[in-house]
């Protein structure tokens, strides 16, 4: 059985880009109150047309190829109680890749993520320690989108928030492991560090930026010509994001980024756009 090789690339780079779209720009280390529900649709792009071997040797695509994607999603969470909160996560996303000779697109919903996080301790309430635990479910048939197969995350965090030289600060530090349950995996690590200080008095605007990436594992080390998928791959990114506050319910993000360096995966640029939802308090 033969696969073209077009579909490797597109996989290989969704892969890298359905990072991207299903990270919130917003703090996601602190607490949401008993009965409140925060809802957080965004958007984002990804565009590469050069990438990463597995030496990590940066090349341009074959044939002038270049990558884009687009992908639109929907983050909920909602308290349980004080310690506990629900979240779900629902990714759609159009890939394409295209070079002098032809064009390749797919679309449609990807990996359903729902799950349960908990807030384990905080210091004066300032500092939180939480652990989450997430199952992942495919939405799709075609092979292109991503594993089709089921998996489990577990993720831990570590917030806070204080003052330094006059301004408002809070951070976040994540890291989660996950494993599809699929033959050779993949095993997967998904870390990422955060840093933001609000602009002014009135807390309405905040400024963040982050490094994070994202490594996959697996004993299968070479393309399946069955599954389309390339398990083992590497990248670190870096990004800068602007928040807008308007008031207590509502909130706006926009973020750009750039991945710094790879393994069998793209040099990817990144673009998104997401706001942040509290219908009722």
């Amino acid at each position: 059985m033969t696969v073209p090789k077009t579909h490797f690339k597109i996989f290989l780079l969704a892969a890298s880009f359905m990072l991207l779209a299903n990270t919130s720009s917003f703090a996601g280390g602190f607490p949401v109150r008993p009965k409140r529900l925060l809802l957080s649709p965004s958007v984002s792009y990804f565009y590469a047309n050069s990438g990463w071997d597995s030496l990590r040797r940066r090349t341009p695509f074959a044939n002038n190829g270049q990558f884009s994607s687009i992908g639109f999603s929907l983050y909920a969470e909602y308290g349980i109680s004080r310690r506990l909160t629900a979240v779900a996560l629902l990714p759609y996303v159009r890939n394409t890749y295209e070079d002098i000779n032809s064009k390749t697109t797919s679309t449609g919903l990807t990996d359903l993520e729902i799950g349960l996080r908990y807030y384990v301790a905080n210091i004066n309430y300032i500092y939180y320690f939480t652990v989450q635990g997430t199952y992942i479910t495919p939405l799709y048939n075609d092979l292109t989108l991503g594993y089709r197969e089921q998996g489990a995350e577990i993720k831990l965090a570590f917030a806070g928030s204080g003052k330094v030289l006059g301004k408002n600060y809070y951070f976040t530090l994540e890291n989660g492991v996950r494993q599809y349950f699929g033959p050779d995996g993949p095993t997967q690590d998904r870390y990422t560090g955060t840093f933001g200080l609000t602009l002014d008095r009135r807390f309405h605007h905040q400024l963040s930026v982050s490094l994070g990436g994202f490594y996959s594992s697996s004993n299968f080390t070479r393309f399946s010509p069955i599954l389309a998928v390339n398990k083992n791959f590497a990248f670190n990114q870096a990004t800068l994001t602007y928040g807008y506050t308007a008031n207590k319910r509502l909130s706006f993000f926009a973020t750009g980024g750039h991945f710094i360096n790879g393994r069998n995966t793209g040099y990817g640029t990144t673009a998104s756009f997401s706001v942040l939802v509290k219908p009722f308090r």
